[in-house]
């Protein structure tokens, strides 16, 4: 369970409600994520409202136009150097139609990973060379190539680097260097992906050859490539997403609209979600599993034929990718498993000989979900470099995180979320303890996952369709705008049943006091405890059309047992319960209450010592007691309760921050060392479970 942020108050200008209109909930999300003018909010809403930033904005951009144009008019040879990813594969797409169209002698590179992995590899580049390459652009890559710059240099050969990864410190040599990291924080361009900063690229050649507006034709690519980079939702990054979706939503490309049909997707009503679940696995399989180079056939053929045979072989390689997902998945879990250890230490880093390099990235991905912790999955084979992919959580830079480090490694880059690296495999223990304390020092202070926004409290009468379609003005939804999350309180669970090919996802039916029932989905919820008794309900709502009925989809976020329900079932006949859970200034309530005679406060966890409690064995009679921290089960809340035998119970209800398994084992192993050194190694169970906020039951399991 994480920390629940009631929704809080705001002010709606009347301005910015008559220009936005509809729900309340609509205005109300805009001024939560600093958008109060109407011109403001209209931009964000609608793309034809807003002004893109000129490609000019970007450093050095000119500078490789004009070099493009030269090798366009004197017939050089040019070769577009992609990455093997979907941001990659629609970029090379891009700048090869284009320098096509233009009249370029144009051919394209995109690695294949099994062989060459991420990169200017260089004993491709010398081939290239020898090929009569002259002028090499690079896409989604490059930002690291300092040895292939030089070499190249030294033949004579230009490189037009376009990148988006984070700079290191110091830059390659090339021609020009074009990349929105380079721009100011806040920049409307710095978030764009690789294929974003292509598309820029492209814009000013159409510009500047009198063509302006023709490089809106590769907007469905410009899409692609957004979502499935999960690129910050900012600026030129949403407005071209919501330009691109449009066009994907014309299905223009035979390419895609086979994919689209192998994977049950109605262009029509295509969203961020079916990019993100449905077309990027298949168009990433490519890269992971195979040769990443016909995606660029795929996405250019006019062929229909042509494209449904691509489709057909996507779908079987998409179909090998799930299956070897779920080996490498489930053999993670069992590493964790016989070593728990392995969650306590900041960061998780596990390894493996027989991992497909191709598809750690995927499960690093699931097991942030399942563990909150940033994660990098290693592939080791034998007699080869170890490979490894991270994923992060917010608050953590896990590439800042890795290059920490980066004297144990031969290569790494990437995202503050995302990163790839390569290491000799006796150094993976290693780098495990060193990455592991330096996360743990940058998310020192951040609370567990931030937080949880709730936007509103909405009863089950009130989900329509209606509400949805207007939640989904604020779309797309992805990071940098994320879907609003509601509440519903006080349900209980009537009915359960797993979904999915393995079962790994459940339907829940839940029920209101009124007797109004829901389903809801859990995605991945297999394995985590459904709450008992009643309990509040956090969700985000999308509108689904499952065979082709629309209907709302109710999808599982959080949940937060009702605790006044169960200290009004254990309490006496006639004890006041006073609810204050949702109370914005919890701490200065409960500094209110100090000041009345006979108040204990029962704060277990870190916050036993933030707000001056008590642990459950420290209780005793009292008039009033003060429930400060969520008791973990109603079996201690009863005993507490017995106890003090309060007239009047305020219950408060902070979470104490150690569900997570890595924080709950770091906090009980702070606690054995400190018992070994200050208490000559005498403690009960009682004192560690009071000590962690847990049952007894979880600290022998921990132990």
């Amino acid at each position: 369970m994480r920390r629940w942020i009631e929704p809080q108050e705001v002010h709606v200008p009347q301005a910015l409600q008559s220009a936005v209109g509809g729900h309340p909930l609509v205005a109300q999300t805009l001024v939560r994520r600093g958008l109060t003018e109407p011109d403001a909010a209209r931009s964000f809403l609608h793309p034809d409202f807003y002004q893109p930033a000129p490609a000019s904005d970007l450093p050095n951009l000119i500078r490789a136009t004009e070099r493009l144009e030269r090798a366009i008019t004197q017939g050089e040879e040019i070769c577009v150097w992609g990455d093997f990813d979907v941001d990659g594969q629609t970029a090379t797409t891009l700048l090869w139609s284009t320098l096509r169209e233009l009249g370029a002698s144009v051919r394209y590179h995109i690695p294949v990973r099994a062989t060459e992995s991420h990169g200017v590899n260089l004993p491709v580049l010398r081939k290239l060379i020898a090929d009569g390459v002259r002028l090499f652009l690079t896409c989604d890559t490059g930002i690291t190539a300092h040895e292939a710059v030089r070499y190249a240099q030294e033949a004579g050969i230009d490189i037009i680097i376009t990148d988006h990864h984070d700079l290191p410190e110091s830059l390659p040599d090339a021609w020009a260097v074009v990349n929105p990291k380079m721009l100011a924080r806040g920049h409307p361009l710095r978030e764009l992906p690789g294929v974003g900063c292509a598309y820029k690229l492209v814009e000013e050649l159409y510009e500047r050859g009198g063509r302006p507006g023709d490089a809106t034709q590769y907007l469905d690519l410009v899409a692609l490539g957004i979502v499935a980079d999960v690129a910050v939702q900012t600026g030129d990054t949403r407005y071209l997403l919501q330009r691109g979706l449009g066009a994907l939503r014309q299905a223009r490309r035979s390419g895609l609209q086979a994919v689209m049909e192998k994977a049950e997707v109605n262009p029509a009503r295509l969203t961020e979600e079916h990019i993100g679940y449905y077309l990027a696995p298949r168009l990433n399989a490519l890269g992971r599993l195979a040769n990443a180079n016909s995606a660029v056939e795929l996405l250019t053929t006019d062929d229909p034929s042509r494209a449904w045979i691509l489709a057909v072989e996507l779908e079987g390689l998409n179909a090998r990718r799930k299956l070897l997902s779920d080996q490498v998945f489930e053999a993670a879990v069992e590493q964790v498993e016989r070593d728990p250890s392995l969650v306590a230490g900041g960061a998780l880093v596990l390894s493996h000989p027989a991992w497909p390099p191709g598809v750690v990235g995927i499960v690093a991905s699931r097991l942030v979900e399942r563990y909150g912790l940033p994660t990098v999955l290693i592939a080791e084979p034998a007699g080869e470099l170890a490979r490894g992919s991270a994923r992060s959580v917010p608050g953590c830079n896990i590439t800042a995180a890795i290059s920490a480090h980066a004297e144990m490694l031969e290569g790494f880059g990437g995202h503050p979320m995302a990163a790839g690296l390569a290491m000799e495999a006796s150094r993976i223990a290693e780098f495990r303890r060193a990455l592991g304390g330096t996360v743990s020092e940058m998310l020192k202070g951040i609370e567990d996952g931030m937080g949880l926004p709730i936007a509103a409290y909405v009863p089950l009468s009130e989900l329509s369709l209606d509400l949805v379609e207007q939640l989904e003005r604020l779309a797309p939804f992805g990071p940098g705008n994320p879907s609003p999350t509601l509440a519903t309180k006080d349900l209980h669970l009537v009915g359960q049943s797993g979904v999915g090919r393995k079962g790994e996802h459940l339907q829940l039916l839940v029920e209101d006091g009124m007797g109004r029932q829901a389903k809801v989905i859990w995605w991945q919820g297999v394995n985590w405890s459904l709450p008992e008794g009643r309990f509040d309900l956090a969700y985000v709502v999308r509108a689904s059309d499952y065979h082709g009925q629309p209907e709302v989809q109710i999808e599982w976020v959080d949940a937060r047992p009702v605790v006044t329900e169960v200290v009004t079932a254990v309490v006496a006949p006639g004890v006041d319960v006073v609810d204050y859970r949702a109370r914005p200034n919890a701490r200065q309530l409960l500094e209110q209450l100090r000041s009345q005679d006979g108040l204990q406060v029962w704060a277990e966890a870190g916050a036993k010592t933030e707000v001056g409690g008590l642990y459950r064995d420290e209780l005793e009679p009292s008039k009033k007691l003060a429930i400060w921290t969520t008791p973990p089960y109603s079996t201690e809340l009863r005993e507490a309760l017995r106890k003090v035998s309060p007239e009047t119970v305020y219950v408060f209800g902070i979470n104490p921050g150690l569900d997570r398994p890595q924080r709950f084992l770091e906090r009980l192993s702070g606690l054995i060392k400190r018992a070994l050194t200050a208490s000559e190694g005498r403690v009960t169970l009682e004192m560690l479970a009071a000590a962690t906020g847990h049952r007894e039951s979880a600290v022998r399991l921990g132990l």
